[in-house]
């Protein structure tokens, strides 16, 4: 028996009467090279935006009502713990590009209050900084990634946050760190050198952009060969391929790590549609921007292979996920949402395009932790809740350095109206340990459907989990919060070299092969 089992074929039919059954097939492709599903791409996002830093990750070092440690919540922690969360990118985002970090140490009673022109207008006291931001990450077991400012600040202002947070010898920034209550570095990799570069932070042309990056990432000094510090240059808004083709052209590839991606799954810029209560046409809608992902990643992929064929710079989707109108009654800049089942649709479909590209995408963030837009979790005072999002990434989080198993998938269609899209997501991994992981998504809002998986040898156990509700409006609430959790999966049965699974409308299921 091999090593691995080979997915050779996929039968799908609607379980609904009156359908008749289709054929698809999921296989892996021959001599495809051995690629690692990098745990990166599981990364998050925490900005100061609304309520993501003060009351959703820090609740202050005097709260005596919500359980913390140096005012940053326990339960957040734990619950962060649990995700495997591997990057945390901060303070934004736009805030990223208005925020001058020297503002945020030191004694907090003596650091200056600024307004957050971008979301809200709301007074920040900085009482949330590097030692806390990087602290915390030492809690959740994450590795921070910083996004530096270059559209209000200085190269010498982001040279001097480096050396802060990463230099071991004596220098001036070192010796403030020290004052400050930290005696040794951070030792921080990730670095993103300006954010949204094409808007919020600056308005600029791609060409000047490169060249700014240039500069900033001249004199990005990290004092070692062996803690490089990877930077990621500020990438494109969606489709414009033409801000990757520049900066592809006229940044040295030794400049950079990663290029970033910006993409949201949003109905209508003008009009994104409720959270909840939304119908199927807004679904159908959301989750086609949603798929969009796919085309994006391999045309922007494909003018990178242009420029690197070696693949040694990463395509790094740091801010993803769904965007919709804000909750009645609450700030429309705190982009406060609730979260339904339709997010877990997003987050497993988009994970699996994730995987299918991670020859290329190693790195990715989810919009965001706390809170705002697409988030994991959500807190009210002490009160705190797991959105579908949160368990589609924890199911998914076996997949985290894992060996992809390419799969050829051809699926029957979920239609709405006169367009249609794949009903059915799929992605496959191997971990070290030989065990193989089957992500399932079913996009479809109403119709189940039969899977069956032919294998090349015979597997002596299966087990799953799945994430479904009665409606793919569903979501947790204060007073329901376990109203969506995953659930062991029954669906899956082994016969010999077969296995047969019955997938729910508006579901995701992850499989585990022995």
């Amino acid at each position: 028996m091999k090593k691995y089992f080979v997915l050779c074929c996929l039968l799908l039919a609607f379980t609904s009467k009156g359908f008749s059954q289709s054929q698809a097939k999921l296989s892996l492709q021959p001599g495809t090279p051995q690629l690692t599903i990098s745990k990166h791409i599981y990364g998050n996002f925490a900005e100061h935006l609304g309520k993501c830093i003060y009351g959703g990750f820090y609740v202050g070092e005097n709260n005596t009502k919500v359980p913390h440690t140096n005012g940053v919540r326990n339960d957040v922690v734990a619950a962060l713990k649990k995700l495997k969360i591997p990057n945390l990118r901060w303070p934004g985002g736009c805030f990223a590009d208005t925020y001058h970090w020297k503002d945020g140490i030191g004694p907090k009673d003596k650091r200056p209050a600024i307004v957050n022109r971008w979301w809200g207008g709301v007074t920040e006291d900085n009482s949330f900084g590097t030692h806390d931001f990087l602290n915390m990450c030492e809690l959740i077991g994450t590795e921070p990634y910083l996004a530096a400012n270059v559209g209000s600040g200085t190269v010498e202002e982001l040279t001097d946050w480096v050396q802060y947070v990463n230099f071991e010898g004596v220098s001036p920034m070192s010796k403030r760190r020290a004052e400050n209550g930290r005696e040794k570095p951070w030792k921080v990799k990730f670095w993103g050198v300006g954010n949204e570069a094409w808007g919020c932070g600056g308005n600029m042309k791609p060409e000047h952009y490169a060249n700014i990056y240039r500069q900033y990432s001249t004199f990005m000094a990290d004092w070692s060969n062996t803690d490089r510090l990877y930077r990621i240059a500020s990438g494109a808004n969606s489709s414009d391929y033409n801000w990757t083709e520049v900066l592809m052209r006229d940044i040295p590839h030794h400049m950079v790590s990663g290029i970033a991606l910006h993409h949201y799954s949003v109905i209508n810029w003008d009009k994104k549609g409720p959270a909840t209560g939304f119908s199927e046409e807004q679904y159908f809608a959301t989750m086609k921007s949603a798929l969009f992902m796919e085309e994006l990643i391999s045309k922007h992929t494909a003018i990178m292979d242009k420029y690197d064929p070696k693949k040694r710079v990463d395509l790094v989707v740091d801010e993803w996920g769904g965007w919709y109108e804000v909750e009645p009654g609450t700030n429309p800049g705190f982009l406060y949402q609730q979260n339904t089942m339709r997010d877990a649709m997003i987050a497993g479909a988009t994970l699996n395009i994730f995987h299918k590209h991670c020859d290329r995408v190693r790195m990715a963030n989810l919009a965001q932790s706390i809170n705002v837009l697409q988030a994991v979790i959500l807190t009210n005072d002490d009160k705190m809740i797991l959105t579908p999002t949160y368990h589609v990434l924890e199911m998914y989080n076996v997949h985290q350095d894992a060996t992809l198993l390419p799969l050829e998938l051809q699926t029957v269609d979920y239609t709405f109206g006169t367009e249609k899209l794949p009903a059915i997501s799929a992605s496959a991994s191997k971990d070290k340990n030989g065990v193989i992981h089957i992500s399932l998504v079913n996009i479809d809002p109403k119709k189940a459907q039969d899977v069956t998986l032919t294998l090349d040898g015979k597997a002596t156990a299966v087990t799953g989990r799945i994430l479904a509700s009665a409606t793919m409006t569903d979501h947790n609430t204060f007073e329901n919060p376990d109203k969506i959790k995953p659930v062991a999966f029954k669906g899956a049965q082994l016969k010999g070299n077969t296995l047969q699974v019955k997938l729910p409308a508006c579901s995701v299921v992850v499989l585990e092969l022995k």
